[in-house]
């Protein structure tokens, strides 16, 4: 028995809802699209579609859904927000209709611009820097201190409207109190989301999932401003073309790898999965693709532009199922190859108040067009216009002037008293492709081959001053030259030996790149040399670091830089120099590596450890670390995956004010840098040696300081293992011993000092507020021997 035709309803009335249904009833496997309460267009354009005279209020939901059963209705495809964000999705899923559309809590991602920055800053997405307001008096504030130029967006839905980008801060100020106190935009602004003004072209992308699986359609950019030029106030859109050749195939795949699939995991794992269309506004800055808002539908025009781009052998209505049976995986979303361009004729008047009822007169349109109903109805057997933007007209062709020229000859068989258009629609895009063409007959240039020379240039002005910051005697730190350079006679060293280190922070870096925190790891590379110098008796003088990336995020980079420098002015080094290179090809978008250098100096009688002075009965004393510090991060990464979490998860071990912590936050905590503690007991010579716990443990560190003859017992009760390491042992399973080896199990640095001395050292380092403890005592021992004993874990 074949399968009987599957009966679709759409929810809305707008050029978006014409163009669903016009594709929809393309599919063989449809037998009628009803559209509720539909338009001119949706009620003449063919006999598979009908319209349904019910609205989309919240109160009209039962009467929807009463419809939907008595039709035998198999899929809901809901177009505006406001239902969606009233819970339409859920009322029909309460009757097990299905429903391309998400729930109302996932479509809070539109409903509320705060929420929706919000998430994107929790789950490390590209946007621009913020602030969420319901003070006016504290928002006011907030534009009149920021030192970049603002975006003022109710955070409510406004249709489409509640955006202010004003050209001046008075202009700013203005606009937040018709916002906020004069109440423009309804409640929708009694939340107001204040945020940087981002610069450079804007696309959005239409992206299709089932909560787990995200197929994005051709990236479109379409026109805000009413008249030419971009010329006149903001409306719902005049026009858009698709693909927009601004998106190149690296920055689509930048925006699938970092913000789409990042979006739809987040919100599966916070708890409201999305099913049905996200609709994403990009702006393409210089530091990369940065997301504006998220929509929880289809776009209006871009819907109009992008539909006509599927291939003929793409089933709409299979997609959609698909997607609302949690299978979007099993389903192709494929496009044909060529252009499309919609152009918007609108009332005269729109986008401010207009006259209605206008007869509208068809004639034949040009092949490879169509002509979408937006704002129309029928008056007995005319069409007339109803709405602001009444037409969207769509030409389609294997180039885009082709396109543009389609639709603009279509837009001449058309007319209705006081009708207007843009007659520039796709002009950025020819612009920009006029100029590729240039470029590609001039020949390639580094740029071509994914090097940003510019962007380098850009990071070295960002970080001169945070580089200035960190000058001591011996240098300025001033940077720009071929090599740093440090005037060593200017320390006051009388007979110095240089000490030297080199290493880097290992994968605790896949923890930074996922969760877009940059300063700490800039720390702990400065800890892992400057700790390493410090157990010779050293104090560090200058670093240089190392960061190879394959796309050069100036601002993440800028972040590091500015942790490299952070961990600098601890330790009391300079940092002189460095080197970023970026390697197209040899790292995935938003990775990178970091390494660095440092060089210390000792005065020759003081360099350590001393080995002929070390002898049983001599203190191990221990200094807390602040964490797993940059070591063991393969095995923690694996305990995280295996206990069923990620680095988003709410951390399992923190208490107190950090409670609210992720896991990724709580482990980026950086390594402590013990240096300007020891200096002091390092010359008046109460320390024979130092171990820095590292990769390794006390198991294999600590007999790095001991003369072969000599043993080490440790107390492991002498101190309260951290949180983190108790969770890690009982989540991994991990044996005593194997804790011992691997981590600093909450001991960061080891001293051995003499009985005799071990009250002065231990008052000094309370004095610097310094937690240490009395951990062991060393003893002789045999030659084939353990070199180090841990007793006492059996409260680990």
């Amino acid at each position: 028995m074949a399968d009987s035709p599957l009966n679709v309803l759409i929810v809305g009335s707008g050029g978006r809802e014409h163009a669903l249904a016009w594709t929809l009833a393309k599919s063989p496997k449809v037998g009628k699209v009803f559209v509720a309460p539909g338009n001119g267009g949706t009620a003449s354009t063919s006999s598979k579609i009908e319209n349904v005279p019910i609205s989309h209020g919240k109160n009209d939901f039962p009467a929807l859904v009463e419809f939907a059963q008595s039709q035998n209705v198999g899929l809901v495809v809901p177009g505006p927000e406001q239902p969606l964000v009233d819970g339409i999705t859920d009322a029909f899923k309460k009757v097990g209709i299905p429903v391309f559309g998400p729930s109302a809590k996932a479509a809070r991602m539109e409903g509320s611009k705060a929420f929706s920055k919000d998430f994107m800053q929790k789950h490390g997405i590209p946007t621009a820097a913020y602030g969420n307001f319901t003070d006016y008096e504290k928002a006011r504030q907030f534009v009149q201190s920021a030192s970049f130029d603002v975006v003022i967006k109710a955070s409510g839905l406004a249709a489409g409207k509640g955006v202010i980008i004003p050209k001046a801060k008075e202009e700013a100020l203005d606009a937040l109190k018709s916002v906020m106190v004069d109440r423009e935009f309804g409640s929708a602004g009694d939340e107001v989301v204040i945020e940087e003004l981002l610069v450079g072209q804007e696309i959005s992308i239409l992206s299709l999932s089932d909560g787990y699986t995200v197929a994005s359609f051709p990236a479109a950019q379409d026109h805000k401003r009413a008249y030419d030029n971009d010329e006149g106030p903001n409306t719902g859109g005049m026009g858009a073309y698709a693909p927009a050749p601004v998106a190149t195939p690296q920055i689509l795949k930048t925006i699938h790898e970092t913000v789409l699939k990042q979006s739809i995991d987040g919100m599966r794992k916070d708890g409201f999965p999305f099913v049905g269309c996200l609709f994403t506004g990009f702006m393409l800055t210089a530091d990369g693709p940065k997301v504006l808002e998220y929509n929880c539908r289809f776009g209006d025009p871009e819907t109009e532009v992008v539909l006509p781009l599927l291939d003929d052998t793409c089933d709409l209505s299979d997609v959609f199922m698909a997607a609302a049976e949690g299978r979007l995986d099993a389903v192709p979303l494929t496009f044909k190859k060529g252009y499309a361009a919609t152009v918007i004729m609108a009332s005269g008047g729109y986008p401010g108040s207009y006259p209605k009822e206008h007869a509208i007169s068809f004639g034949q349109p040009p092949q490879g067009t169509q002509v979408f109903h937006a704002g129309t109805k029928l008056d007995g057997d005319s069409t007339v216009t109803s709405g602001g933007r009444v037409l969207a007209v769509t030409g389609v062709s294997d180039t885009l002037q082709e396109a543009l020229d389609r639709a603009y000859a279509c837009v001449k068989t058309v007319n209705f008293e006081g009708g207007f258009c843009r007659s520039d629609i796709g002009f950025r895009a020819i612009k920009y492709l006029k100029e590729e063409a240039a470029a590609s007959s001039a020949g390639l240039s580094y740029a071509d081959a994914g090097v940003d020379i510019d962007a380098g240039n850009r990071l070295v002005d960002l970080i001169k001053p945070i580089v200035k910051a960190t000058r001591r005697a011996g240098t300025d730190s001033d940077i720009g030259g071929f090599g740093g350079v440090f005037d060593l006679k200017a320390t006051g060293y009388k007979d110095p030996v240089l000490v030297s280190a080199t290493d880097g922070v290992g994968t605790k870096l896949k923890i930074a790149h996922e969760m877009k925190i940059h300063d700490t790891v800039g720390i702990d590379l400065v800890a892992m040399q400057v700790n390493d110098i410090i157990v010779q008796g050293a104090e560090p003088l200058f670093f240089l670091d190392y960061y190879a990336c394959g796309h050069l995020d100036v601002e993440a980079t800028r972040d590091f830089v500015k942790g490299v420098a952070d961990g600098c002015l601890q330790s009391g080094c300079a940092l002189i120099g460095g080197e970023t290179a970026e390697m197209p090809g040899l790292y995935s978008e938003g990775d990178y590596d970091v390494a660095g250098f440092a060089v210390g100096a000792v005065e020759r009688n003081e360099i350590l450890p001393c080995m002929d002075e070390i002898q049983d009965g001599d203190v191990l004393i221990g200094l807390a670390s602040s964490g797993v510090h940059s070591n063991g991060f393969s095995l923690v990464r694996k305990v995280v995956a295996n206990a069923g979490l990620d680095f988003h998860s709410a951390c399992p071990w923190t208490t107190g004010t950090d409670s609210r912590k992720t896991v990724g936050e709580a482990l980026l905590t950086p390594t402590r840098i013990y240096v300007k503690q020891l200096l002091p007991l390092i010359h008046k010579r109460l320390v024979k040696g130092m171990a820095h716990i590292t990769g390794g443990g006390f198991i294999d560190n600590i007999p790095r300081v001991l003369p072969k003859n000599i043993g080490v017992e440790i107390d492991a009760s002498a101190w309260e293992l951290p949180a983190v390491f108790k969770w890690l042992k009982k989540a991994g399973g991990i044996a005593a011993e194997e804790m011992a080896r691997t981590f600093n199990c909450g001991i960061g640095m080891v001293l051995v000092v003499s009985k005799d001395n071990t009250d002065s050292v231990m008052s000094a380092l309370a004095a610097a507020k310094e937690d240490a403890y009395v951990i062991g005592k060393l003893s002789a021992n045999a030659s084939d021997g353990e070199s180090v004993l841990v007793a006492n874990t059996s409260n680990w």
